[in-house]
């Protein structure tokens, strides 16, 4: 039997092609995401045939229902999050799960200080009018001698706090997990607790469950900002829509959503930067993320094949 690899990310070995390069020099015939976008359930049912032992992962649900009925060995993740993937039912399975944690932490990061900037001083809005021949200079909004609530304080969190360091900011961590000796000069809150006092909010937390609804956006400072670069079910969409249109947030960025591609009331709205989840695409990141996650699955498949 000739073994396969399925390719899950949309956009793999698009910046660079040795990652496809070594699947078949290691022996693999190697399986594309026809779709060019998330997988399916469906389409994983129909992708993941007898012949695959692998995937190179994605975002795509890989939860119990496709893990068993699959044959896969191994499932590597390009990016740090795994919470696609149902780890219990994996274990049982004796499907080994690896991941690339620290690969998308600069790039990441980098994107959520500049879209936090441009927001702040309207430059998407400023851009569009000038490409439409309208001179419209508008006032914006300064960072430095803000408030800024970093949500999740694991390894883009941290990094995000150091590239604020500069503009002489005041941080509030909300991360259940710590303890105030672990965020230095920051103050540890809880959420209830940051949400009135913070100009900004960045989410930078794992897992899937909704950590700001309606009651949450009720709490927080009139005309703050809202960033969102983790994932998109962290923020319910109605509840956001509404403190948009209601003035109670200034503006918000966000790059993750609970349907991808994402098609909803958030588009059109000038106050709100959209991006088609690319906080982990720059060469640098995809390069190396892409190569680990292969490294990564061909050190469990030539164990087991």
């Amino acid at each position: 039997m000739s073994y396969k690899i399925l390719l899950g990310p949309s956009s793999f070995g698009e910046t660079d092609k040795a990652p496809f390069f070594k699947l078949q020099e290691a022996g693999y015939e190697v399986v594309d995401n026809p779709f060019k976008r998330k997988l399916t359930k469906q389409e994983l049912f129909d992708l993941l045939t007898p012949e695959v032992i692998g995937i190179i992962a994605g975002l795509e649900p890989l939860d119990r229902e496709v893990l068993s009925r699959s044959k896969l060995k191994v499932v590597s993740r390009v990016g740090s999050g795994i919470s696609n993937v149902d780890l219990e039912a994996a274990e049982e399975l004796g499907i080994i799960v690896r991941s690339t944690p620290y690969g998308p932490t600069e790039a990441a990061a980098e994107l959520t200080l500049g879209a936090l900037l441009s927001l702040l001083r309207k430059i998407p809005r400023m851009d569009q009018a000038l490409h439409a021949g309208r001179w419209e200079k508008r006032i914006g909004t300064q960072l430095e001698g803000k408030t800024v609530a970093i949500i999740g304080y694991g390894r883009i969190g941290k990094r995000v706090a150091e590239l604020l360091a500069p503009f002489h900011v005041r941080l509030l961590i909300v991360d259940p997990n710590l303890e105030q000796s672990a965020v230095g000069a920051a103050e540890l809150m809880s959420l209830e607790e940051a949400l009135p006092w913070a100009d900004i909010i960045t989410l930078h937390s794992s897992g899937e469950a909704c950590l700001l609804g309606e009651q949450e956006f009720r709490r927080m400072k009139q005309g703050a900002f809202l960033l969102n670069v983790a994932r998109g079910g962290l923020v319910a969409e109605e509840a956001l829509v509404e403190a948009l249109d209601a003035g109670k947030l200034a503006g918000a960025w966000i790059d993750t959503f609970g349907m991808e591609p994402y098609k909803g009331p958030l588009c059109g709205r000038e106050n709100v930067v959209l991006t088609p989840h690319v906080g982990s695409y720059t060469l640098e990141c995809r390069q190396g993320m892409e190569n680990e996650a292969v490294e990564n699955l061909l050190a469990v498949t030539g164990k087991c094949c």
